[in-house]
């Protein structure tokens, strides 16, 4: 892929500027939505309560997106792209109108699946229509520009949830996405290509793999929320049979969830998809930050969140500066990632236990390993996701299949890692009653056991660039 011409100005001006708002505009709604929910869900289960059920605001919401995201090149084939967008956008909005009037929690909890189910193919629509409607070269740079949307969901979120928290007007906050949900729809409907009459009608949905990998994500999730150890181990043992089962499943289907041979351990899109949730699942170590920043080191909880989202941060950063970069300069990118994440986290697993006063001679190096880990995860980020797209194509498979199932596996690496991030807390004494040693046992611990995940993340990076290496070497031999 010659990138040696791109530059940004050609994805962010002219014809293409509508079509990069377009498709970025539907992962900021998302993420937007994402932390505005989590900062004010304390201030709704004080309203209609609920307590017991709060955990499940968030993970079937996951679950819903999962789902959501399955079902993306389906709609996509189905009703083009103004259309699907439109269908997506609607649905999110009616979630969010429901969460907004929502009189007690079973009630919120059924809009936040609706939320989920329409984000989930908002987020994977802006992965398939960057093949669609940009030319290959720019790939990489629409890649890091949708994905640092996250970033600026995690500063614009925590923000305008908490001010509407403050105010004891939280329903506001969820109404306030309606206006912006349709101001959405008209955009893409005029950013966005027509439906294709050429293409093809979309084939049957792969129904029993949805549900196993719905149900895989339903246990752990209800493992993790758990207090006792042996539920949370529970939880994953019985995600990892369902897992098994999945893959079974998937390698005999004539209907995929994902693309053929993204499966077999030997192939490189298998080593390409799990790079990518390795990475994605030694991130996940973020969700205890804010906790830890606020018990051990006397932080308020906005500062702790924006603290937190120094991981964010290093993420945008680090796919806007890497981007650009073509041949052994993103395979560098590549390789180089998981070792920046390992060093993030040695550094929080050294520093975080350590209590303070909030000295920023203890809190400078936690905001470096916190930014260490978002900039490894972000430097090769754009091109492990183009490389996907370009295998699946050179192997003539399902471009849009291959493109949506980045966001269900990316989604499905997040819950995991949630999971992981809660056993390995409640393991190592996070619910202790007596004073801090607990929380820092059990900081020192997650840090240091997810240092795994970039590791694994290493050995299957080198895989995937030595394949695309050799596929290169075999191309200029034929000719």
């Amino acid at each position: 892929m010659d990138t040696q011409n791109s530059s940004w100005g050609e994805l962010l001006l002219g014809r293409n500027a509508a079509r990069s708002l377009a498709l970025s505009g539907g992962i900021a709604l998302y993420a937007t939505n994402t932390y505005i929910a989590t900062t004010i869900l304390p201030s709704v289960v004080a309203e209609i309560g609920g307590l017991e059920l709060y955990a499940w605001s968030t993970t079937l919401y996951v679950v819903a997106s999962i789902l959501g995201s399955a079902l993306t090149s389906k709609l996509l084939l189905r009703t083009g792209p103004r259309l699907a967008y439109a269908v997506a956008t609607l649905v999110f909005m009616a979630g969010v109108m429901i969460c907004a009037l929502a009189p007690s929690m079973p009630v919120m909890l059924v809009g936040r699946s609706i939320q989920g189910l329409g984000g989930g193919v908002l987020l994977a629509l802006c992965y398939s229509m960057i093949q669609l409607v940009f030319e290959e070269r720019l790939w990489p740079r629409a890649m890091a520009l949708v994905s640092g949307m996250w970033g600026v969901a995690t500063l614009v979120g925590p923000a305008v949830g908490g001010v509407f928290a403050e105010l004891d007007a939280w329903r506001y906050a969820f109404g306030a996405m309606v206006p912006v949900s349709l101001a959405y729809i008209l955009l893409t409907s005029r950013a966005l290509p027509p439906r294709d009459p050429t293409a093809t009608t979309a084939a049957r949905l792969p129904v029993p793999q949805l549900i196993l990998l719905a149900a895989a994500v339903l246990a752990v999730c209800a493992g993790s929320v758990s207090p006792l150890p042996s539920w949370n181990l529970l939880g994953i043992a019985t995600c990892a049979v369902l897992v098994l089962l999945l893959i079974r499943q998937e390698s005999r289907a004539a209907v995929r969830l994902l693309p053929r041979d993204a499966l077999k351990f030997s192939t490189p899109l298998c080593a390409l998809y799990a790079t990518t949730c390795l990475l994605v699942i030694g991130m996940s170590s973020e969700i205890f930050m804010p906790y830890f920043l606020q018990h051990l080191h006397g932080q308020s909880p906005l500062v702790a969140g924006y603290m937190a989202a120094l991981m964010a941060a290093g993420w945008t950063v680090s796919e806007i500066l890497s981007s650009g970069w073509t041949g052994r300069g993103a395979h560098r990118a590549i390789l180089a990632g998981p070792l920046l994440i390992v060093a993030g986290l040695v550094i929080l697993a050294i520093t975080t236990p350590v209590t303070s006063a909030g000295e920023w001679t203890l809190l400078a190096p936690i905001c470096i390993g916190l930014f260490l880990v978002g900039f490894g995860i972000g430097l090769g980020w754009p091109h492990l996701l183009t490389r996907i797209l370009q295998v699946a194509s050179a192997q003539d498979q399902d471009q849009d299949t291959a493109a949506s199932s980045i966001t269900t596996l990316q989604l499905f690496a997040m819950a995991l890692g949630a999971a992981l991030a809660g056993v390995i807390s409640n393991m190592a004494g996070i619910n202790d009653a007596a004073g801090d040693a607990g929380v820092a046992n059990a900081a020192r611990w997650l840090f240091a056991v997810f240092t795994l995940a970039p590791m694994l993340a290493l050995v299957m990076a080198v895989r995937a660039t030595r394949a695309k290496e050799d596929s290169a070497e075999l191309a200029v031999s034929q000719h």
